[in-house]
């Protein structure tokens, strides 16, 4: 299926993939890439996941991966997030969700 990955979903529909959450929330997926000059793979990029209102008219907070890839170009970086399939970025959401779930309230 072409849309079966991050990248071929982008592809085909223009824009990013949304998904429901173990919390009941919705999410829509993105890609964040990051310049580091100081380090040898000069970019690293993560996935960054938008949570929105229950109407999903407008963000009420997100949620990001660590770096998930490290290339030595911006568009490599990307290349490499975009081949996870949607069910590897939905179990990023998930273990990221499960965590949240466990820090204590303050």
């Amino acid at each position: 299926m072409p849309d079966a990955s991050l990248g071929g979903y982008f592809e085909k529909h223009s824009r990013p993939p949304a998904f429901e959450g173990s919390d009941g929330a919705s999410y829509s997926v993105d890609v964040y890439i990051e310049e580091n000059s100081a380090a040898e793979k000069q970019f690293a990029a993560a996935l960054i996941f938008v949570r929105w209102s229950p109407d999903g008219t407008q963000p009420v907070g997100h949620l990001e991966t660590g770096f998930l890839a490290h290339a030595d170009r911006r568009v490599d970086a990307k290349t490499a997030i975009h081949e996870l399939t949607l069910h590897e970025v939905k179990q990023h959401l998930e273990r990221l969700i499960e965590r949240q779930e466990e820090l204590p309230d303050w």
